[in-house]
């Protein structure tokens, strides 16, 4: 399995991607917005995009489909729930299903609500797997839940999915984030050294090299994976002096998320 991380350089910082067989050239086009960039790279590297992976119904994540469509012909993939949202979807995906690539190329699914409730994950089935997680988990942080999602779904998405992957599990996000959702972490938990320390490098990185995480280093420096942190649950008392003296997993995410909508 090949992967190119293709920076698109917008204001949303969308991160765009594409996988391909090395036996056959076959590559796959995940949330491809950037058309033009991610053709040019197919071409460059001597690829044919045969299918289109939309992580979820947003547009700045199917907006680049119909060029690619157009382009090369290649049939578009979706949680089966997003078909009356995604335009011209041909295949639904479910929990569990398997996306091919080529020959050599194996992509199994994760049906990941939260962001919004129709959003899927790819995991690879390599000896180092990698996640390709849309806006469901960014660097440091997790994502919204403000037009189509909901915050519980969100952390059993966490709880129940993501947290039980491999630690050595690449991460590839939908968007670049990583600086600010460190500065998150900080404000959330001061005395984490890590996050301190992984903050001066990337707060000046090269986004067409960026900085790929594994789940490992997200559980020491993304908060979301943290809630049972001390220093976490410390800070979030001080805003929210009602929490009980035993404080449960769930209830930490979701006054974390509510914290993290307004920072």
């Amino acid at each position: 399995m090949i992967v190119e991380q293709i920076w698109t350089g917008n204001a949303y910082r969308n991160f765009n991607y594409l996988i391909a067989c090395p036996e056959t050239g076959e590559a796959l086009a995940i949330d491809p917005l950037d058309h033009k960039k991610c053709l040019t790279k197919a071409t460059e590297m001597g690829w044919t995009i045969t299918q289109i992976l939309n992580t979820h119904e947003h547009g700045d994540h199917i907006g680049g489909n119909g060029p690619v469509v157009a382009a090369t012909g290649a049939k578009i993939i979706a949680h089966a729930n997003a078909k009356n949202t995604i335009p011209d979807m041909a295949v639904g995906l479910g929990a569990g299903d398997v996306v091919k690539v080529g020959r050599t190329v194996e992509l199994e699914c994760l049906d990941t609500p939260g962001h919004t409730m129709s959003h899927v994950c790819l995991v690879s089935k390599t000896d180092m797997p990698a996640l390709f997680c849309g806006d469901t988990l960014f660097n440091a942080g997790a994502g919204n839940c403000h037009n189509g999602g909901h915050p519980n779904e969100l952390y059993n998405t966490f709880a129940t999915q993501l947290s039980k992957l491999p630690e050595m599990t690449l991460i590839y996000p939908g968007h670049d984030y990583f600086a600010n959702n460190l500065e998150f972490t900080l404000d959330r938990e001061p005395d984490n050294a890590k996050a301190q320390q992984l903050l001066g490098g990337v707060q000046d990185q090269d986004t067409n090299k960026a900085l790929v995480s594994t789940l490992g280093l997200e559980k020491e420096i993304n908060t979301f994976f943290r809630l049972s942190n001390p220093s976490v649950i410390k800070r979030l008392r001080e805003t929210f002096t009602d929490l009980p003296d035993e404080v449960d997993e769930k209830t930490v995410f979701l006054k974390l998320r509510e914290l993290r909508n307004s920072w």
